[in-house]
C-alpha cells in the first residue's frame, strides 16, 4: 500500500510513518525538514502554511496514494487544501481531530458520535471547522475522521490534565515527592490512548468501505479519574503521591479557552467496533511503562 502522513516530524506521524514502514507499505512523508524522518521514508519537504509551494511539493511527486493521514490539519484552510491538494491524489483521507471539538458545557459523562454540540474555543472550533469541510467537500478520496482522546507513549512529555499537561518535568516532581496540582482535584473522567493505537486505528480505515464519511472516537481502553493516570506514573517509578486540588473556577478564569479539561472525557467506541476498525487496546500500565522508559533514556542519552 501507498501511504502518505502530513506531519512527518511529530509525536503522531512519526509513530505512524514507523508503523507503515514495519508493515512493509511505501511511506511518504510531508515535512518542513526541521526534524529527521524515520528511516525509509520518503521525504517531501514543503510547509503546509505555504499553500501554493505545498501543493506544487505534492505535485511534483507525480504519485497517487491508497491512504493519506493528515496528522497536522487545525482548520477550515488546512481542511480545503486537503481537498485541493489530496482529493483526487488519495483513494482514503483520514483526517486526525480530537474530542476537544465538543462542547464541555453540561456534557454527559460519556458520549458516542450522535453528540452534536461543539466548542466555540479557538482549538476545538478549528477542528469541528476541518472537519465540516472535509465531510462536505465532493472528491473521490473517501474521508474518515478520528476523534482521539489524550494521546500518550514514547515521543511525549507524562501528564494528562492541568497544571500538570506534558510537564516536562512530571517524573522529577514525582520522584522529589512533590504533589501533583490538579485541577477538580483530577477527577474528572478520561480515557488516554496510547500513541500506537491511534496509528493502529488509521490505518485500519485502509479498504473499510464503512467508514466512508464518518466520524470515530479513539479512546483508550480504560475509563480513569485523570488522578489514576498520575497514581500510575508513581506506581510505576516506585514512589507515593499527594494530589492537591487546584480551582477549577480560577483556572477558567485564567484559562478561559481551556474548558474543554473541565469536565468528563469518555467516549462510547461501540460504533467503532462495529465498522470493523482496530480499535485501541494498549492497558495504560503497559503504555506508561514504555513511555517512561523511553523518557528516563532520553535524560541518559
Amino acid at each position: 500500500m501507498k501511504v502518505l502522513v502530513i506531519g512527518g516530524g511529530g509525536f503522531l506521524s512519526g509513530e505512524t510513518i514507523r508503523m507503515g514502514l514495519a508493515a512493509g507499505h511505501e511511506v511518504w512523508a510531508v515535512s518542513r525538514g526541521n526534524k529527521p524522518l524515520p528511516a525509509g521514508a520518503k521525504a517531501i519537504k514543503a510547509d503546509r502554511t505555504q499553500r501554493e509551494a505545498f501543493a506544487a511539493a505534492i505535485a511534483a511527486t507525480g504519485q497517487t496514494w491508497d491512504l493519506a493521514i493528515d496528522g497536522i490539519g487545525f482548520n477550515a484552510d488546512d481542511a480545503k487544501q486537503d481537498v485541493a491538494v489530496l482529493g483526487e491524489r488519495a483513494k482514503q483521507l483520514v483526517f486526525i481531530s480530537t474530542e476537544m471539538s465538543l462542547s464541555p458545557h453540561s456534557r454527559p459523562w460519556r458520549v458516542d458520535e450522535t453528540y452534536d454540540r461543539f466548542d466555540t474555543a479557538p482549538y476545538g472550533a478549528g477542528k469541528r471547522a476541518a472537519e465540516e469541510v472535509l465531510l462536505g467537500a465532493k472528491m473521490s478520496a473517501a474521508v474518515t475522521v478520528l476523534r482521539p482522546n489524550h494521546i500518550y507513549g514514547p515521543g511525549s512529555q507524562l501528564g494528562c490534565l492541568p497544571l500538570h499537561g506534558r510537564d516536562p518535568q512530571l517524573l522529577e516532581k514525582l520522584r522529589k515527592g512533590e504533589p501533583m496540582k490538579l485541577i477538580g482535584g483530577g477527577h474528572f473522567l478520561q480515557q488516554p490512548v496510547f500513541v500506537r493505537d491511534v496509528a493502529a486505528m488509521a490505518y485500519s480505515v485502509a479498504g473499510n468501505g464503512k467508514t466512508a464519511g464518518q466520524i470515530y472516537f479513539a479512546a483508550g481502553p480504560e475509563v480513569m479519574a485523570s488522578w489514576h493516570f498520575y497514581a500510575t506514573v508513581a506506581k510505576l517509578i516506585g514512589v507515593g503521591v499527594t494530589f492537591e486540588e487546584t480551582s477549577i473556577s480560577e483556572y477558567l478564569k485564567a484559562n478561559p479557552n481551556n474548558a474543554g479539561f473541565c469536565c468528563h472525557r469518555a467516549y462510547d467506541m461501540g460504533k467503532a467496533r462495529a465498522h470493523g476498525l482496530k480499535v485501541p487496546s494498549t492497558p495504560l500500565e503497559t503504555g506508561l511503562r514504555e513511555q517512561i522508559a523511553w523518557l528516563d533514556g532520553m535524560k541518559t542519552a
